[in-house]
């Protein structure tokens, strides 16, 4: 196997350390796409960590899939890592969606046109849409090349100023300024891709994320409860509350998202956080109680 992936051994073991692949004499079919994967990752110098991280995400984002190297085309797309999920390519981390152009698609959404300053009246609702969609899909284009982000941003803007109902583009502007540490643009786009969309689960979950980078503790704690409210089975909403908990002293409500966490992804590194925080949480909580009892 490692002479015909052209890896070393300890490459290998790695891999089986980090637990991408079970440890084996005979390599199944449903192995070699696993390793095949990870052998082009790694060439493209993804660390170990980093799919680790996409691995559990996608676990815990799409019921029914249990090993993605397997089952999903993981690969890299230039300097991003994106997964095929049902015909469609996605950032496998943010869940943020990318649409699969060819070159030739690629270079004339690149040379879309300005559109003019001022619609005209006779202009329908359909023909604006349509526009709006297009400057989404070349901001998403502009993300694949790894543009600059002031064109990013501007092109999301104008999809967004076009069509303010749009909560895709809105979403994908606010993780564009979260990324640039746009704190407050971030914060304005994810609430805007509320308004147009209240039961999106991932803006509020963003907007968690955003709150935590923050020190707001309060805020995120509030912004991932909304996020399971709408979607119960939000693995990484869990873990996240539940670090939350533990930092605001409030150890009953971190264990339960933890508990939780675990029912929901039992496997994998993060996994094994949770199983330490979980046990040092429920030791804390044992010696806090012998100590008050002491005390009385």
């Amino acid at each position: 196997m490692c002479r015909l992936l052209r890896i070393s051994n300890t490459i290998l073991t790695t891999w089986e350390r980090h637990g991408f692949v079970a440890p084996a004499r005979h390599y199944r079919f449903h192995d070699l796409v696993a390793l095949k994967s990870l052998a082009q990752l790694r060439r493209n110098r993804v660390r170990p960590e980093r799919i680790r991280r996409i691995v559990d995400t996608l676990r815990a984002r799409l019921s029914g899939v249990h090993d993605p190297l397997a089952e999903l085309k993981i690969f890299c797309d230039g300097r991003r890592v994106s997964v095929q999920v049902d015909g469609h390519k996605m950032e496998p981390i943010s869940g943020q969606l990318l649409l699969d152009f060819d070159r030739e698609t690629l270079r004339r959404l690149l040379e879309f046109p300005a559109a003019p300053a001022a619609q005209t009246e006779a202009l329908a609702a359909e023909a604006v849409r349509r526009q709006a969609q297009a400057w989404f899909e070349k901001g998403v284009a502009l993300e694949q090349q790894g543009e600059r982000a002031a064109d990013v941003i501007s092109a999301y803007a104008k999809a967004v100023e076009l069509d303010p109902e749009s909560a895709g583009a809105w979403l994908n502007l606010g993780t564009v300024h979260y990324n640039e540490r746009h704190w407050t643009e971030a914060e304005q786009c994810y609430r805007k891709a509320l308004g147009a969309r209240p039961d999106y689960a991932l803006a509020h979950y963003n907007l968690g994320n955003l709150f935590d980078e923050t020190a707001r503790p309060r805020e995120a704690i509030e912004e991932y409860r909304k996020a399971l409210e709408l979607d119960p089975t939000y693995a990484d909403a869990h873990y996240n509350l539940a670090l939350l908990y533990q930092g605001v002293h409030e150890p009953l409500s971190a264990l339960r998202h933890w508990r939780i966490y675990l029912q929901l992804e039992p496997d994998g590194y993060w996994a094994g956080v949770a199983r330490r925080e979980l046990t040092r949480l429920r030791q804390e909580t044992v010696l806090t109680g012998a100590s008050r009892r002491s005390n009385g």
